[in-house]
């Protein structure tokens, strides 16, 4: 299946992990289910103009929840992807506002 550019990335994941990440030059992005490493590294090259070092993916399943009935409902499971720029690349974070 092939996707669209703008339909890969979902949006960039920002807590406490990821920003501590951010120091080390690894970015954290939630994706599309169906996209793989190749995807989403095209993606990222074209969409900001940087070099992508290394991408790496989980697969984050859906939790059981209770509701106020007693009923179990399921949360939806997605995609997270730390992507790891190569040497010498600037904050791509910075550049957006």
């Amino acid at each position: 299946m092939k996707l669209d550019l703008n339909d890969v990335i979902i949006e960039p994941i920002m807590t406490e992990k990821s920003t501590m990440l951010a120091g080390k030059s690894q970015y954290v992005f939630k994706v599309n289910k169906v996209a793989n490493k190749v995807m989403i590294k095209e993606a990222l090259e074209k969409k900001f103009g940087v070099k992508i070092g290394s991408v790496n993916v989980s697969n984050l399943k859906a939790k059981a929840r209770k509701t106020r009935k007693r009923t179990l409902t399921y949360t939806v499971g997605w995609k997270k992807a730390i992507v790891t720029l190569k040497e010498g690349e600037f904050d791509f974070f910075e550049t957006i506002q």
